[in-house]
Parts: structure tokens; sequence; C-alpha cells
């Protein structure tokens, strides 16, 4: 028998080369594409066709705490970009506690988060578009034991 283990610490973003850190609660990190692979189409007659998407592109939402210094990372990013329209970069998200990664050679910030103050502390969700989502999907290591 053998047990499954998920460390949220281990999931590492690279953006740019920078690692990103100092996230908020709950979800931290979320990637979609924007089209799914394939679209099924169904005739009249029932008879069922599949066009495959060679759309790669989607979006990575990053939920950060406000405190957290890689908000000035990517608000850096941002800034570079609105003034010389040249702060396309890498994307990298690999899971260290399993075999999960998800890599766009081409990334850039949206625009800015919505920015709330409170009495406790705020998240910032930064939104990027990534162009071309490579990726594999994994389970996480096994301790005890090979099971597949």
């Amino acid at each position: 028998m053998s047990v499954r283990t998920y460390d949220a610490a281990q999931v590492i973003l690279s953006i740019g080369g920078v690692n990103i850190g100092g996230y908020a609660d709950g979800t931290f990190i979320s990637i979609e594409r924007e089209e799914q692979s394939f679209t099924k189409v169904v005739g009249a007659d029932g008879k069922t066709s599949r066009a495959k998407s060679n759309n790669r592109s989607g979006s990575l939402t990053i939920t950060l705490q406000q405190t957290s210094p890689s908000n000035d990372v990517i608000s850096g990013f941002l800034t570079q970009d609105e003034l010389t329209a040249d702060a396309v970069v890498p994307v990298l998200i690999k899971d260290n506690s399993g075999e999960s990664r998800l890599f766009s050679a081409t990334g850039w910030v949206q625009g800015l988060p919505t920015i709330e103050y409170a009495k406790e502390i705020s998240t910032r969700e930064w939104v990027m578009d990534l162009a071309d989502i490579e990726f594999n999907i994994a389970g996480n290591a096994a301790i005890g034991g090979a099971e597949v």
C-alpha cells in the first residue's frame, strides 16, 4: 500500500526566471486553456465528428497576499510592458512533489489586479495571458511502494 503526498510548498511558479511566492490561502494558481483540444459535432443522422483545435493559448491566474514581494515583480513586468511593449516572458509551473509541469514560452500580464484595502490582509489576483501552453499533468509521488 502506498500513500501519495501533495505539498503546496513544492509548487514552483517562475515568471521570466523569477520565482514567485507569498501565495494566498486556498487556490493560488489556476491555469486554463482558451479552447478545448477537440470539439464534437453530431449531425442530424447521429454521426459524430470532431475538430482538433490548434489553439494552445490560455490564461494563468495567480492569487497572492497583498504583503507578498512577488506583487512587486509582477507589477514590474506589467509596468515594463506598458512602457516598452517588451515584457513577454516564459512561465513555468512545476510540482516538485509530483511530475506535473506546465510551460509557456510566451506570457504577459493582462493588467492590474483589483486592489482592495481592508482591516484584514487582502489578496491580489494577477492574470497572465499565455500563448503556447505545453503540459504534463501527473499525480504525486507514492511513498511506501509503487502503485499505478
